[in-house]
């Protein structure tokens, strides 16, 4: 379980979040999701540590990560599993490499106990076999597979993904969606998705908080969106339906 308490960030003048409390719970998928500008990725940033908070603490477990220093940290860093919304691989490093890259910062593991860590996380994101391709060779799809592979490499209790479906078809969407619902079951890991794709958010959406202006506008579950009255939240879920309807008659 992670809290997050009265979360301000500032940059300069400008008030990106604005007194943000919510708790992320165990084995369910917990979106933020917004518009543009609204504070998701900035909140997702504070919680694990890349940005620091002007104001509020952030806790895992009761524990108050934000009063550790960096080196108090490293213990829950380790538990922490994340995928970027570019997937973030290193071009000049295999899949297998990519992958053993947390392991051989963090444990002390032998070779050939790294390689079969790698083995099975390929095999658990169906990518058996592809240990010596390089980011390159891969699909947009293939590549947030790697991602989650090596995310959950070092078997994290916690997984932070930005942005999972940016840049894929809706099939492929589909099948990172499932990916991350099924995994974070699996594992019971408290997952925190950063999102705007709203097929998303109504096929994994268990806990869900809808940001505004820098403000936590709204909070339920994927079933709950049919039924509310906030018009902030419908004018972005309805926005969203109709622009894909528009697409997928072009």
């Amino acid at each position: 379980m992670i809290e997050i308490k009265d979360i301000y960030k500032t940059f300069g003048d400008n008030d990106v979040l604005k007194g943000i409390s919510a708790t992320f719970q165990t084995g369910k998928n917990n979106l933020i999701i917004g518009g543009s500008g609204s504070g998701k990725t900035t909140l997702l940033k504070c919680i694990v540590g890349l940005h620091e908070p002007t104001k509020g603490q952030v806790f895992f477990e009761e524990e108050n990560f934000t009063d550790m220093d960096f080196t108090q940290r490293v213990p829950i860093r380790t538990q922490i599993g994340m995928l970027f919304q570019n997937s973030a691989l290193f071009d000049s490093m295999t899949v297998e490499q990519n992958i053993m890259f947390p392991l051989n910062l963090f444990t002390k593991q032998s070779a050939a106990e790294k390689l079969d860590r790698a083995n099975f996380c390929l095999e658990r994101v169906n990518l058996k076999d592809k240990n010596k391709l390089f980011p390159s060779e891969l699909s947009g799809g293939m590549k947030k597979r790697v991602g989650i592979a090596r995310a959950i490499a070092m078997q994290p209790k916690y997984l932070f993904v930005d942005e999972p479906n940016s840049g894929l078809d809706p099939k492929t969407s589909i099948v990172i969606d499932d990916l991350i619902n099924d995994i974070t079951n699996e594992y019971q890991m408290t997952t925190v998705v950063v999102t705007h794709d709203m097929n998303s958010v109504m096929g994994i959406g268990d806990h869900i908080i809808f940001l505004h202006q820098g403000q936590k506008w709204w909070e339920g579950s994927n079933k709950d969106i049919a039924h509310t009255y906030n018009k902030e939240l419908n004018d972005f879920v309805f926005a969203s339906k109709f622009m894909q309807a528009a697409k997928e008659k072009l």
